[in-house]
């Protein structure tokens, strides 16, 4: 599959400039549910979704996720925001913390020098935050490598009035021109297992 790359972009997201844009599609949550007694539910519901993946001139993507209902109303479901980038130890030259400037050169400025963070995978180890309004932070550590992703939580952090939630993994991939992702969830007491999954198109 021939990826076209946007030389606008920061060196450090050409890995993950495919993602870049405003995608949109419909998926489907599908997740069992079983009681202490042993009863069991499965929570299935279709939904739409438009995800957004843009980037200030910084090194990292900034991420959007809106979904709602497929009912007449289009009744709101979920959102969440978050922040993707390559996986490297922040030195001198880079910002932060907080909003101190950084001392020097920023590193990683060329393609080639990117290129020296590639991992023996031939792929590009990456870290993702993710943030839910209901309580939620997710750290996903993970790699891409051309037009797949794949992210696992690295730690989950809940307010004292969110509903529990101890494990993520997501799959992103690019198939025929479509952003094709999977969502499995640790939660309510039940295992990692099968949530939610989606297609989605580039809007123009």
């Amino acid at each position: 599959m021939v990826i076209e790359i946007d030389t606008n972009v920061p060196s450090e997201l050409v890995p993950l400039s495919w993602l870049i844009g405003v995608w949109e599609g419909s998926g489907l949550v599908n997740y069992e549910i079983t009681a202490p007694d042993g009863t069991s539910e499965t929570r299935n519901v279709e939904f739409g979704q438009r995800i957004s993946f843009s980037h200030d001139g910084l090194p990292y993507l900034n991420y959007t996720s809106y979904t709602w209902l497929t009912d007449e109303a289009r009744t709101p479901l979920a959102t969440e925001v978050g922040y993707w980038r390559l996986a490297r130890k922040q030195i001198e030259g880079d910002p932060g913390p907080g909003m101190l400037p950084g001392v020097g050169a920023r590193p990683f400025t060329t393609t080639q020098s990117v290129e020296a963070l590639r991992n023996s995978n031939q792929g590009f180890d990456i870290e993702a935050s993710v943030l839910h309004p209901t309580g939620v932070s997710e750290l996903y550590i993970g790699q891409v490598k051309g037009p797949r992703i794949d992210l696992g939580t690295d730690a989950v952090m809940r307010s004292t009035n969110a509903k529990e939630h101890s494990a993520s993994t997501r799959l992103y991939g690019l198939v025929e021109n479509h952003l094709l992702w999977a969502w499995d969830i640790a939660a309510l007491g039940q295992e990692l297992a099968t949530h939610a999954s989606g297609r989605l198109a580039r809007l123009e």
